[in-house]
Formats: C-alpha cells, structure tokens, sequence
C-alpha cells in the first residue's frame, strides 16, 4: 500500500509542476500581445497621425486601430488608408501593419511587397516614418 501511495503522491507532484510550468509558458505570450500593442500605439498610430496632420490639405490618412476579426488576436494587425483628397471613391490603398511572433513588424498591401519596418522593441519608429513618406509620396503621384 505505501507504494501506491508514493506514486500517488509523485503523480499530484508532477501534475503541479506541470501546471506552473504551463503558467509560465503562458505569461510571455500575453506580455508579446501588450508589447506589440503598445509598439503599435506609440510608433504606427504615432506616426500615422503626425503624417495626417502634415499633409492635412492635400491627402487623407484613415487609421482603423481595431480591425473586427483581430481584436482579442495575439499578433495585433493595424489597417489604414492613404488617398489624395477629391479621389476618396477610386484611389483608396489599405495597407496593413502586422507583428510577427518573432516581433518583426512589416507592411503590405494589395500588389505590395511586404515591407519590413523594425522590430517592436526598438521604438524609434524611423523606418516605419520613411514607409510613411515613400506610401504618400506614391498617393500623391497616383492618377
């Protein structure tokens, strides 16, 4: 009888360890999901309204924070759009800004390339800025 008992007891032992190893494998993932929220709040969102205020007269930045499918997802995605003003109906672009579980961040569009644009623990943001530049540079000359 002592035996069952013995292994009993190493088997609700196991158990617990494996529940606190579980907990733990689990924090990191919610923690990615707040870190690339924040980056993308404080470096996407950031930049996009400092380009929408710059360019304010002649094109439109439209930013969509939560998409409907992707609002409790891991990897947070952003779309937004960028059109010259008066071609609101046929020269809408949406680009989307998704985060890799690696924590590579890049953009791509319809007929685009994706574009790498840093990492979510680097928080300068200047490669996303340049994107920024380059994607209205091309709405402006766009027909």
């Amino acid at each position: 009888m002592s035996r069952f008992k013995d292994a009993l007891e190493r088997g609700k032992e196991a158990h617990r360890r494996q529940e606190e190893r579980t907990k733990k494998a689990d924090a990191p993932m919610a923690d990615f999901g707040a870190q690339a929220t924040a980056w993308l709040n404080d470096v996407v969102i950031a930049s996009l309204e400092a380009a929408k205020t710059e360019v304010a007269g002649e094109m439109n930045i439209d930013i969509d924070a939560t998409p409907r499918r992707e609002v409790k997802a891991l990897t947070p995605t952003l779309r937004f759009q960028i059109y010259r003003k008066g071609l609101e109906k046929t020269a809408r672009r949406t680009f989307t800004v998704r985060i890799q579980l690696s924590g590579e961040a890049s953009v791509s569009s319809l007929g685009m390339v994706a574009e790498d644009v840093g990492n979510i623990g680097d928080r300068s943001g200047e490669r996303f800025r340049n994107l920024i530049v380059k994607l209205i540079e091309d709405a402006a000359k766009a027909p």
